[in-house]
């Protein structure tokens, strides 16, 4: 599904607007306290740290600095925080919260705390953990964060036959322009690697983060001493974790393992980070041709790594 830029920014505003009434953001104070959602995030990053200066503060909230200066003001006027020369340049102050202010942000966590454990209480399990993950989607998305590096290899379960086909013929859609006939020869390949599947020399890795799949590859027997690596392909969304190369490693480890002596694999140059991949893995190319496949005229490649 396609989304223009005006409906995207249309979605975002709905969502802010859905989002501010359920926390309350456009009450005076914060949480029913006396603080702005401002002051709020002031005292939360002090609170949470052992000292700052202004302008790590600044920094880490995107603060107007003059702002933040008369925010710390009314701060040390009610108590709230104490200011000592800094360690590390003693043109700058470090700031720590008092007793005073410890105790005036403690109900403020607290309710905080309150507010989303109302919020989440209605979810399951499976539930939180697609809203936490939605969540960290949206950060790193818009740079706040790198993706979570953190995901599990596992074999291949049911329902990751269709969910494979779908995902790699919609990726190679979008980013090569292929036809639905790779999808198909997608298809036909798990259906024959589920079919004919021998345990004892062919294996699967399906990487997966909070319960979704973000990438996979297989391993085949194409004979006693020749095994095949087949459709590699990671999610855009764990792209730079490192999950293609680890993908790759498992299988070499694997077909060694299985006591295989040729590892092979077939591919197109156009996919030109996969190719990367190969030859960082020890992978040479063996021979080449051109061809007219999923709608796109390729140069198909075939690579060989002996073990």
């Amino acid at each position: 599904m396609e989304i223009s830029e005006e409906g995207t920014i249309a979605a975002v505003r709905r969502f802010n607007r859905f989002y501010t009434r359920q926390i309350g953001l456009l009450s005076e104070g914060l949480l029913d306290s006396r603080f702005s959602l401002t002051e709020a995030r002031v005292l939360y990053e002090l609170a949470h740290r052992e000292a700052s200066v202004a302008s790590e503060l600044c920094r880490g909230l995107g603060l107007d600095a003059g702002y933040l200066s008369r925010m710390l003001k009314r701060f040390e006027e009610n108590g709230l925080i104490a200011r000592t020369p800094s360690d590390a340049d003693a043109r700058q102050a470090s700031i720590v919260l008092t007793k005073t202010g410890r105790e005036a942000f403690g109900p403020l966590d607290a309710a905080s705390r309150h507010q989303v454990t109302a919020l989440i209480s209605h979810l399951d399990e499976p539930s939180r953990a697609r809203l936490v993950g939605a969540m960290e989607d949206v950060r790193a998305l818009l740079g706040a964060d790198a993706p979570p590096s953190s995901y599990i290899l596992r074999p291949l379960q049911v329902g990751d036959i269709g969910w494979i086909t779908h995902r790699q013929g919609l990726l190679y859609a979008r980013e090569y322009g292929w036809d639905e006939t790779y999808e198909a020869l997608v298809a036909e390949i798990l259906g024959a690697f589920v079919r004919d599947f021998d345990p004892e020399r062919e294996a699967s890795w399906v990487a997966e983060r909070r319960g979704e799949v973000i990438g996979s590859v297989f391993l085949v027997k194409k004979s006693d001493t020749i095994a095949k690596l087949r459709l590699l392909y990671v999610e855009p969304s764990a792209r730079g974790l490192g999950l293609g190369c680890r993908l790759v490693d498992e299988c070499i480890a694997f077909a060694r393992a299985k006591g295989y002596r040729r590892l092979t694999l077939w591919t197109n140059d156009v996919l030109v980070s996969a190719r990367r991949i190969y030859q960082a893995a020890g992978f040479t190319l063996a021979d080449e041709e051109k061809h007219h496949a999923f709608g796109k005229d390729l140069v198909g490649q075939n690579w060989n790594l002996d073990l």
